[in-house]
């Protein structure tokens, strides 16, 4: 690779390798994802938001169900053999897809699907790369994401006339199976370019199958996650609130509905690829990870308060857009970067907890909230200082664990209640 390249995207040169393979890996785990995203969100629309308060609490439901599944899987199995069984499982699920889909089922799966899936990656991230690497290098690798997340509307879109909706599921379905490569050999890379004071990866990650819960809810550090995810996914709830009222009324017909839910996936991917690329590890060295896991924060509470004073199609795709480019580009990779510090179990079993029951549930509650209570953008402004707030506890937390020079200490144990 050529060094002014690697200068540019701030790599080193031993590391090419698996940065390029984790890219590949998060392409093609979201391309398998963005095939199916647009079709969810037209029929979410058509069924209204008392339909989406019940669709979030089954989601809410069927992700408590799969976490002692997946705390099980990590107590006997080791990351070379966890990550392919859990695609592997999906896969299938997209196979039974094309024989029967029920669109509300298949709303409630693919809510699921993102979520695991995701959670799976940045687990494997934060195992193989170190908190020094993880502020370089993010940033590309979640760039991956976003070449994915743009080929896959532009296939869905160009191939669905050909292929049908069962075609795109058995597309997405080998796309899902195509990361299974990408995982061996990201292992072969870390087995030559071990963590220093990790475990060997061939051992089975252990502990018990409701451990991840355990210690999301008695760690002080983890608590903060929680509340940070908490306030994420109820504001993201706010604003698909609005969403459904202002698109219903200013877009009435349903082809109309999907092709702009499509150009606004394209629009945000290509500009969250754009600041990944070229701007995330420049951010980072500016405003620091205290910075970056603020930022969106601040500007939600601005934005809300625009679209409470303001609710229009414009200002609903203006705040949209820059919000989700900066959880995207900027927030998310940030907030993946605090997992670099604790321990491998609770980078596997507590951070699914939190990326799937938490992130859920907020969902849930959240959904039915809003709908009792009304007033969304005042309310979601107001959360939206709570969020700030954790985001200066927990940059202040991880910068002062980086100085003391413990990349890869227990991050949680010193402050568990």
């Amino acid at each position: 690779m050529p060094a002014a390249f690697r200068r540019l995207l701030n790599w080193e040169r031993h590391e090419a390798p698996a940065v390029a393979w984790s890219f590949s890996y998060f392409f093609l785990l979201l391309c398998s994802y963005y095939l199916l995203r647009p079709v969810r969100d037209a029929l979410a629309v058509e069924a209204g938001t008392q339909a989406l308060q019940w669709l979030f609490t089954a989601t809410f439901v069927a992700m408590l169900a799969l976490v002692p599944l997946f705390g099980w899987l990590c107590r006997h199995l080791s990351r070379a053999r966890l990550l392919p069984a859990v695609y592997g499982f999906f896969a299938l699920n997209l196979l039974a897809f094309v024989l029967a889909l029920d669109g509300r089922v298949f709303f409630v799966w693919l809510s699921v699907f993102n979520l695991f899936v995701v959670s799976v990656f940045w687990s494997f991230m934060s195992d193989v790369f170190d908190t020094g690497q993880a502020a370089r290098l993010y940033g590309t690798i979640a760039a991956g994401g976003s070449c994915g997340a743009i080929a896959g509307p532009v296939l869905a879109a160009s191939l669905v006339a050909a292929i049908g909706t069962k075609g795109l599921l058995l597309l997405s379905a080998v796309l899902l199976m195509g990361t299974v490569l990408c995982i061996v050999r990201i292992a072969r890379w870390s087995q030559l370019h071990p963590r220093r004071g990790e475990p060997p990866p061939e051992a089975p990650i252990g502990g018990g199958v409701l451990e991840g819960a355990r210690a999301a809810l008695t760690s002080p550090f983890l608590l903060a996650i929680c509340g940070y995810l908490l306030c994420y996914t109820a504001l993201s709830t706010a604003l698909y609130f609005q969403q459904v009222e202002i698109v219903r009324t200013a877009v009435p017909d349903m082809g109309e509905r999907t092709r702009l839910f499509a150009g606004v996936d394209l629009a945000v991917n290509v500009l969250t690829l754009l600041v990944q690329l070229l701007a995330f590890s420049r951010l980072g060295a500016l405003i620091g990870i205290t910075g970056m896991l603020a930022l969106m924060p601040l500007v939600s509470v601005f934005g809300f308060l625009w679209l409470g004073a303001t609710p229009t199609l414009v200002a609903l795709i203006a705040f949209g857009v820059t919000r989700r480019v900066g959880e995207f580009a900027v927030s998310k990779p940030a907030r993946e970067a605090l997992f670099t510090v604790v321990p491998r179990g609770e980078r596997y079993k507590a951070k699914n907890f939190i990326d799937t029951v938490v992130y859920r549930g907020g969902d849930a509650a959240s959904g039915w909230l809003f709908g009792l209570l009304g007033a969304v953008a005042a309310i979601a402004a107001g959360l939206s200082l709570v969020w700030t707030a954790l985001a200066f506890y927990l940059g202040s937390r991880m910068k002062s664990w980086t100085r003391a020079g413990a990349p890869s200490s227990p991050a949680s144990q010193p402050e568990r209640s």
